[in-house]
């Protein structure tokens, strides 16, 4: 399975972008991670099946929601009111089995990463 990730970009403070990722093949968990600048990978959100875990950090809460089409196999992340520590690199995964689907290590594939960058 691959995964294709793409949306990002540079904007300012205050713009939203939706990021999307698309699978080749079918998963059961879709999930959205970032990597700020110097800092280590940090989850965002997942669907699995019937459940999920929405953006629910603090500084993502109510600005940041997460979708799947399941017949495209694709999921998305969209993000509004955008502040410039959200500038990361967004990551999405897939995994195909169960698990505790917030740590990385349980996601068998990975996409190559888009970049965000917001400007104040």
């Amino acid at each position: 399975v691959q995964l294709v990730a793409s949306g990002g970009g540079l904007v300012q403070a205050g713009d939203s972008l939706s990021l999307s990722c698309a699978a080749s093949g079918r998963t059961y968990a879709m999930a959205w991670f970032l990597r700020p600048p110097v800092k280590e990978r940090e989850f965002v959100a997942f669907l699995a099946g019937s459940s999920g875990v929405t953006p629910s950090a603090n500084s993502m809460k109510g600005r940041f929601a997460i979708s799947r089409d399941n017949a495209k196999n694709t999921v998305y992340l969209q993000m509004n009111s955008l502040k410039p520590e959200d500038t990361a690199i967004y990551y999405c995964a897939a995994a195909l089995g169960y698990g505790n689907y917030q740590q990385p290590q349980i996601y068998d594939y990975w996409g190559q990463g888009t970049q965000v960058t917001v400007s104040s």
